[in-house]
């Protein structure tokens, strides 16, 4: 429930602070007639990340044996590379999203375009919901429906909250560390899908096991028990993996470290 609790938050806190400088901005500039055509933008952005969400798993659900894994394995895979890419995208453009945003409202309004507006508001939502989606059905690989759902829906009602706040009060969340923390867990996340990916690939003959259990621990921490089952959905953990899975592993954090070093951040910052 976790993964999809904090991929809800992380994603939803993102699109309400998009919005939530949009509306400002109208304030700002008192043209607040535009706040209708905003919501309702958001509101058509939701209902189709929703969709997008049910035709994921409608079309995971159809599949069976080498499908069903082929299917989970691209899913883990696409899943890791997106949360990878929104990782260092927040961190390459959070500087000056805001004075982007500014200027692209203030343009629609300079030409009284309620449509400039609508698709600026959609799309700023439907790129969060559609991630969303695809990282909620990775997730629910390696955990229940229900938990996954029921994380997902607390992740995005604490977001709306947040969200609230920070629009409505003076108070500020240090939005820097959130997002370094977020970062974090959600490269290690990522990770585990990496390694998950390749386990499937690996029973479907895509990619050489090389050594088929480099060990096997489950005598003393079950995969499929309680706490393999927390850790295999957070960790990615497997108690008897293969030498792929293990390389997949370390080869993704060897990656990231290497670009954050060369990219000379540790995690990105916040949104202004």
């Amino acid at each position: 429930m976790f993964p999809s609790f904090l991929l809800a938050l992380r994603e939803g806190l993102e699109a309400a602070l998009l919005i939530g400088i949009v509306v400002g901005i109208l304030q700002k500039i008192k043209r607040t007639e535009f706040t209708t055509t905003v919501w309702m933008g958001v509101a058509s952005a939701v209902v189709v990340s929703v969709l997008s969400a049910l035709l994921l798993n409608l079309l995971g659900t159809s599949f069976e044996g080498a499908a069903e894994k082929i299917f989970e394995g691209v899913t883990m895979f696409a899943a890791a590379a997106v949360l990878t890419w929104m990782i260092f995208w927040m961190q390459r453009q959070s500087r000056t999203l805001q004075n982007e945003l500014e200027s692209d409202v203030r343009r629609a309004t300079q030409t009284s375009s309620a449509r400039a507006l609508f698709a600026l508001s959609f799309f700023a939502v439907v790129r969060e919901g559609i991630e969303l989606a695809l990282f909620l059905t990775a997730a629910a690989i390696t955990s229940t429906s229900a938990q996954t759902l029921l994380g997902a829906a607390l992740g995005l009602v604490v977001a709306a909250l947040l969200g609230w706040s920070l629009y409505a009060s003076t108070s500020r969340l240090n939005l820097r560390k959130f997002f370094q923390v977020t970062s974090i867990l959600l490269i290690i996340f990522a990770a585990g899908l990496v390694a998950h990916g390749i386990h499937e690939f690996n029973e479907v003959g895509w990619i050489p096991a090389v050594v088929e259990h480099l060990w096997d621990v489950n005598s003393i921490v079950d995969e499929n028990g309680p706490l393999g089952v927390i850790l295999k959905s957070l960790l990615g953990y497997n108690g008897n993996p293969s030498l792929s899975e293990v390389a997949g592993y370390l080869v993704y954090f060897a990656a990231i470290f290497f670009e954050l070093r060369r990219r000379r951040v540790m995690l990105p910052v916040s949104i202004p």
